[in-house]
């Protein structure tokens, strides 16, 4: 691969738009001016030159100039066409990575120009050692997040470069397009035959001490993360997210509960081309925060490293696997558990009784307050209150029924928007699992009177 800022010369027109190294990416479409993103990673913009439209046979002339430019240079191992489609070809001419989009995948012809924004090694960054150590070392599965932009490929270029040349170690990379720009000694490596999958058993065959998967981003690519790690290669995956939290969801559902952890262990979150933060997943099993003791199982902690602060706790939930932050609650009080407990019981009491629960509230580790329509508690609490006594065996809590007008204003207005519960919900994963489990455990048949008859 290329090293950073060589490449073939160019047509003069493209030559002269990225004369100016702070530019980053052109951008060019038929119909409208040239613009570019410029600028320090940590300020990119967008500007407009002030320059002709481009138009389609321009543009068109531009593109086969740059396919006799890999055709002139086929012995560089820089210069290829990486992907090449009905309405689209993405071409590597040395550190640049050129995408074509024609009609009809396009609505016009357009050509964009990227290149890397920066070559950084491992020691511009000011790690502290302790982190060094835990990207060394090749039993870790780890993560690289951000958002597009943010200098998260330029951060695994830097880790690939400083375990290539300082720890001695054999890596190899998977990439789709191949851009990473790494020490030649470092073999990059296409979908084999278009398929990632394949890629991988090749590269378990080589041995290689640490792998570098850029750009994880369909369900398929989490699960071949998957495992590549379980097979005992250190593994480095590139994503997109938004934060740590968002890259560790999108392994539910991919990977097993217990696995997560062996799969995931480190979550770097890059940001403005710095650092930003450091997660760590460590499975103990006792009980989530918040919930009794005879309620333990398999948790996944997430703790922030190195300060080793527990931040979100994943484990199974009835038919979910949640992930639920250990601080915080919601309107009404209480833990995130006993918030995550209620959603649960409102949605489990709808289904059983017909009757829309608008909200529910747990008191304590066995009882809770559901709310209902003023037109809807007779029915509820049923002829001698026989509706709410099966409720409460069918569900193993004491329960209280309650008016949807006795709740705060703020909350009713909320529900009356949302239909949703006070709990927010965002920071959740579901996938199929276990029949519903409530708050205080399994059902406790014959237990537990209505308040309010």
């Amino acid at each position: 691969m290329a090293s950073f800022g060589d490449h073939p010369p160019l047509p003069e027109i493209l030559e002269e738009l990225l004369l100016d190294d702070s530019v980053s990416t052109v951008f060019l479409k038929a119909e409208c001016k040239p613009r570019v993103k410029s600028g320090h990673i940590s300020s990119l913009s967008l500007n407009e030159l002030e320059r002709e439209l481009w138009d389609k046979p321009s543009l068109e002339n531009l593109s086969d100039d740059l396919s006799l430019i890999i055709e002139q240079n086929s012995a560089r191992s820089d210069c290829f066409i990486e992907i090449e489609r009905e309405g689209c070809k993405v071409m590597q001419i040395g550190d640049l990575r050129v995408s074509c989009a024609w009609p009809p995948f396009s609505d016009a012809w357009e050509i964009t120009v990227v290149r890397p924004v920066a070559n950084l090694q491992l020691s511009d960054y000011k790690l502290d050692q302790e982190l060094i150590n835990r990207i060394s070392n090749h039993h870790r599965g780890i993560f690289v997040v951000g958002k597009p932009g943010s200098g998260k490929t330029t951060f695994a270029q830097a880790i690939a470069s400083y375990l290539d040349s300082e720890m001695g170690a054999m890596v190899k990379t998977m990439e789709s397009p191949r851009d990473l720009q790494v020490p030649q000694r470092v073999t990059q490596y296409a979908p084999l035959e278009g398929d990632l999958e394949k890629t991988a058993e090749i590269i378990f065959l080589l041995r290689p001490d640490f792998v570098i998967f850029d750009e994880v981003r369909r369900a398929r690519d989490f699960e071949i993360f998957g495992d590549v790690r379980l097979a005992g290669v250190g593994l480095l995956g590139v994503t997109h997210a938004n934060s740590g939290l968002q890259a560790i969801q999108r392994l539910v559902g991919k990977v097993e509960l217990g696995l997560i952890s062996q799969v995931l262990d480190t979550v770097i979150h890059i940001e403005k081309g710095k650092i930003n933060q450091v997660l760590e997943l460590k499975m103990v099993v006792r009980a989530p925060t918040g919930m009794e003791s005879d309620l333990s199982r398999p948790v996944i902690e997430i703790r922030e490293f190195p300060s080793n602060r527990l931040t979100h706790e994943m484990f199974a939930f009835g038919s979910e696997i949640a992930v639920v932050p250990v601080t915080g609650s919601g309107e009404d009080g209480g833990s995130p558990a006993w918030n995550l407990a209620a959603e649960e019981l409102k949605r489990e009491a709808t289904r059983l009784t017909g009757i829309t629960v608008k909200h529910a509230k747990f008191l304590t580790d066995s009882s809770a307050a559901v709310y209902v329509d003023d037109s809807a508690i007779g029915s509820m609490i049923g002829s001698g209150g026989e509706g709410i006594r099966r409720l409460e065996q069918d569900i193993g809590i004491k329960l209280d029924v309650q008016s949807v007008q006795e709740l705060p204003r703020g909350l009713r207005k909320k529900l009356e928007k949302s239909n949703y519960s006070d709990v927010d919900t965002s920071s959740w994963s579901n996938k199929p699992g276990r029949n519903w489990d409530s708050k205080s455990g399994k059902a406790k048949r014959g237990k537990g009177r209505k308040n309010r008859r």
